[in-house]
């Protein structure tokens, strides 16, 4: 009984939440939550009892209306729970997304506001979480609970198109219900909710001509044959209207630039029906006589035009072609006209479309035709020669004043003037010819050689005699013809070799010749013997009919010893008219050959020199080879003996080996105080080098100081007098060993002994004690001795 009292306590209270969710839907568009605390067993299968845990909370969605403006914070719902007694002891907590910020709970009722304005576009929804605790100890008396508080929509947002111009192409004369571009606009309300984001479309400027989809926004055409040469360029603004397109809906627009594509739908036309155009008659072939032009209201390839010439008796004269940067026909000038022949031509040019397009041929033939007439005006033209050039002969060694040829030139001009001829000398540097200037006869002026220039090369001029400015050239080329004043000669510098044991008949060497004129006055060449030497015993030639000859031997048994050269004279005739002939001599040289005819020697002293030398020659020979070799052994023998050395080491120098310790060092950190190599040679330090041979000079320059008491040993005066001895002293060593120790060093540990540059400072020290050191120490004491005993002797 208890448990169906629980169930349908149960069922009472969620109908009642349910009204009050239908009364907040209605009036503040709130929710409200229902708690229970009732709870209820089940059984299991097998009949053990599970205990469920009890609901303290039934949750619906709350919701709260965007963009609120009012004074008041909205109420989005309340919170209450079944064990809420009303007496203050239960505290409700809100945590979550924007808990605290954007909405509050009262701790007390449970009442939740929202105290900020929100937007649905921003965000949509927000997850909290609520739970009751106990006031004072904040212990949980209800398990957290999530719900949801979703954001209700309300039209804010008017459609935003996604570009804010637009641009489209469609070709002119197309159908009409011809695609040319989608706009597409969004709205940000909710699509779920209402009307607030269906779109209609509409257009606001651009008809006629074009018309929109209102679901799709896809603009078509709406006329037929749009044509581009009449308007290019449409603007076509376009609406798109939220609410279904209602009253009251938000709305955006758009712009859109719309253009026409062009179509060979135009042919081309010639402005005129005739065009007139003049050319000189000087003009040269490939220059331009004039142009034409078919206009095309069409742009790009189909506007090209290209030009040609379809008739008229200028056809072979002129030719045309096109310009396709300026679309334009250039008539040019195909060959050389002349007035004096024709003064005018007419031709008919037709101009067509490169590229037709076949939806459109019926809109006639795109070629049009036009006609051109060309004048030929009359120009002042230089004198013309007959022929472009002129070959002429004449024989060489022709007299001076021979007539070579003529030329002739003529003015076309109606005038006629009279013409005057000149050679270019340029190309006749060594003047052979020579031309009349009024007929044009040309003259030879020296005797003319073929074989040194068979061909001449010259320029004519011929000038209007008024008119020097008015000028032609023409090239005229002179054949030297040849003349047999050349006889032959051999083709080379021959020179024969025949063996001595040479057999009779033997041939040994085959002539050519050469002829300096041509083939009609040289060979064939004919060869043969003067007729003085026609039985020559010893050599005869055969003439081999190819303009060659043999040379063979007639007898046998040639000697170098009695004869080693011959010279076989030989006679050559060239086939010209005349004949021309020339003697040549052939060197023959007799030589010594083996059993197989392979030349050996030629050279005739071999068989009169004797095989040796003669006996004075050897004997000479032999005496300067014997001289040689004793100046080489003395000379061997003095280098290898040594001059024995004035001091008996040889290898060890004495002046490095004889040190004097009558000074004192320098310590034992004293490195630099003894460098042999300025000991043994001291000047050699400032680049002097004294010569050993000349005795030193040295000059003597006093001391300032003190002087030397009486009885004692001035130490310069000491120095000096030694130096005499050494010098005048045979046996002493040379000067330049003479040891010198001006440095004493620095950083002995045992300190100075030496008193010498004392002297020349005043000192206190006390040198009385030297006088008992004994006789060894005398000259020290006499020199150091009491200051006062200084000075009165001073």
């Amino acid at each position: 009984p208890k448990m169906k009292e629980d169930n349908c306590l149960h069922a009472a209270l969620i109908c009642l939440g349910m009204l009050y969710y239908s009364h907040a839907i209605t009036t503040e568009k709130l929710n409200h939550a229902r708690p229970s605390l009732h709870g209820h067993h089940e059984k299991g299968k097998e009949g053990q009892v599970l205990h469920r845990s009890k609901r303290g909370w039934v949750w619906n969605q709350f919701f709260v209306i965007e963009e609120y403006t009012g004074p008041d914070p909205v109420l989005v719902g309340r919170l209450h729970s079944d064990i809420d007694s009303g007496d203050g002891n239960i505290k409700y907590i809100l945590s979550g997304e924007g808990a605290g910020i954007i909405f509050v709970i009262d701790d007390k009722s449970g009442n939740i506001h929202a105290t900020k304005t929100l937007d649905r576009e921003e965000r949509a929804q927000y997850t909290l979480t609520a739970q009751a605790v106990d006031r004072n100890t904040n212990r949980p008396l209800e398990p957290p609970s999530e719900f949801i508080v979703k954001v209700q929509d309300i039209n804010d947002n008017p459609p935003e198109f996604l570009h804010e111009n637009y641009h489209a192409n469609v070709p002119e004369r197309s159908n009409v219900g011809t695609s040319v571009i989608q706009v597409t606009a969004s709205d940000a309300d909710d699509p779920t909710y209402g009307n607030s984001a269906k779109l209609v479309y509409s257009i606001l400027e651009g008809q006629p001509y074009f018309s929109v989809e209102a679901q799709t926004g896809i603009i078509r055409t709406a006329l037929p044959n749009m044509d581009r040469e009449a308007k290019e360029e449409y603007h076509v603004v376009i609406q798109a209207k939220d609410m279904g397109g209602h009253m009251g809906g938000l709305s955006g627009t758009t712009k859109v630039t719309i253009t026409l594509t062009d179509v060979n739908d135009n042919p081309p036309k010639f402005p005129q029906s005739v065009y007139q155009m003049s050319v000189s008659e000087a003009a040269v072939p490939g220059e331009e006589v004039g142009r034409v032009k078919a206009k095309d209201p069409d742009i790009g390839e189909n506007g090209l035009v290209a030009y040609s010439i379809i008739d008229g008796d200028g056809m072979d004269m002129f030719e045309i072609t096109t310009d396709y940067e300026t679309q334009e026909g250039v008539i040019k000038l195909k060959k050389l006209l002349d007035f004096e022949t024709k003064k005018s031509y007419s031709l008919k040019v037709e101009a067509a479309n490169v590229h037709i397009d076949p939806k459109f041929i019926s809109n006639g033939p795109f070629k049009d035709t036009v006609t051109v007439k060309i004048s030929v005006e009359d120009a002042d033209e230089p004198p013309v020669f007959l022929k472009p050039s002129y070959i002429f002969e004449v024989q060489e060694n022709a007299a001076s004043g021979t007539v070579v040829g003529k030329v002739h030139a003529k003015d076309p001009d109606a005038a006629n003037s009279a013409i005057r001829y000149s050679i270019d000398r340029h190309t006749d540097l060594e003047r052979y010819f020579t031309i009349n200037a009024e007929d044009g006869n040309i003259k030879t002026i020296k005797s003319l050689d073929r074989e040194e220039i068979a061909w001449h090369n010259i320029s004519v001029f011929a000038v209007e005699v008024h008119k020097q400015h008015q000028e032609a050239k023409v090239p005229v080329a002179i054949k030297v013809v040849d003349v047999n004043d050349n006889a032959p000669k051999f083709a080379a510098a021959y020179e024969a070799f025949v063996c001595e044991n040479a057999r009779s008949n033997q041939q040994f060497i085959t002539i050519s010749a050469d002829d300096k004129d041509d083939s009609a006055n040289g060979p064939r060449f004919i060869f043969s013997l003067p007729p003085e030497i026609i039985h020559n015993p010893n050599f005869t030639l055969r003439d081999n009919r190819d303009n060659t000859a043999s040379v063979l031997v007639r007898r046998e048994g040639f000697s170098r010893q009695k004869q080693d050269l011959y010279l076989l004279p030989i006679v050559i005739s060239d086939g010209g008219l005349p004949a021309m002939s020339s003697t040549n001599t052939l060197t023959i040289r007799v030589c010594g050959c083996d059993s197989n005819g392979s030349l050996l020697s030629c050279n005739a002293e071999a068989y009169i020199l004797n095989a040796g030398l003669s006996t004075g020659a050897l004997v000479a020979i032999l005496t300067c080879i014997v001289i040689l070799l004793v100046i080489v052994v003395l000379f061997v023998t003095l280098k290898r003996q040594k001059k024995e050395p004035l001091i008996i080491f040889e290898e060890e120098d004495v002046r490095e080996n004889i040190i004097t310790y009558d000074d004192e060092g320098g310590g034992e950190e004293d490195t630099e105080a003894f460098d042999i190599a300025t000991l043994q040679n001291p000047d050699g330090i400032n680049g002097f080098i004294p010569r050993k041979d000349i005795k030193p000079e040295y000059q003597y320059m006093p001391r300032p100081g003190l002087r030397p008491a009486p009885n004692s040993v001035d130490v310069d005066d000491f120095i000096n007098t030694r130096i005499q001895e050494a010098d005048n002293d045979p046996t002493a060593p040379p000067y330049d060993s003479i040891q010198i120790y001006g440095y004493e060093g620095r950083g002995s540990v045992a300190g100075s002994l030496s008193s010498l540059e004392s002297a020349t400072t005043d000192s206190d020290l006390d040198y009385d004690y030297l006088q008992n050191w004994g006789p060894r120490f005398k000259k020290l004491a006499d020199l150091y001795g009491s200051k006062d005993t200084f000075d009165d002797d001073s």
